[in-house]
């Protein structure tokens, strides 16, 4: 495996990666139709959101087997907004490597992110910290996260 910056070119390869990994991953912790919510849709407003916020974050992506197996971003204030692993080839390190690239990238006092029931426990082991449970609302349908901080 190597991690590498993002490229727009990959944007396609993200975004299958991200529903696929929602429909798959998150479905003992939420709802059908919450889960529809998150992946939310295909228009052209939100593809190019999505685009945008890859192109301003520090975004780094995982490549193993000749493919696209894991993707994180992160602000320049150190919010870690999203970070998705190909079912297959999570608890082998991906998730982990992305991380800890990010963290090297931008140097800031604390990281923040909105963590899903999923993937709380992995935050935890990475050294983040519960600060609150919220619910945040999507396409209509309410989801629970985690707000989680690591450092100081």
């Amino acid at each position: 495996m190597f991690i590498r910056k993002y490229m727009s070119t990959d944007f396609p390869a993200i975004r299958a990666l991200f529903k696929h990994t929602i429909r798959v991953t998150n479905t003992r912790d939420y709802s059908v139709e919450q889960l529809a919510a998150w992946i939310g849709h295909d228009d052209e407003a939100t593809l190019t959101a999505w685009q945008q916020s890859l192109l301003a974050h520090v975004t780094l992506v995982a490549i193993q087997d000749k493919r696209l197996v894991g993707f994180a971003d992160m602000s320049d204030a150190g919010y870690l907004d999203r970070l998705y692993v190909r079912p297959a080839y999570q608890h082998q390190g991906v998730a982990t490597a992305l991380v800890d690239g990010l963290i090297a990238a931008v140097s800031v006092k604390t990281y923040t992110t909105a963590a899903s029931i999923t993937a709380r426990p992995f935050f935890e082991r990475q050294n983040f910290r519960v600060m609150h449970a919220q619910q945040v609302e999507r396409d209509g349908c309410q989801l629970t996260n985690y707000l989680m901080v690591r450092g100081v």
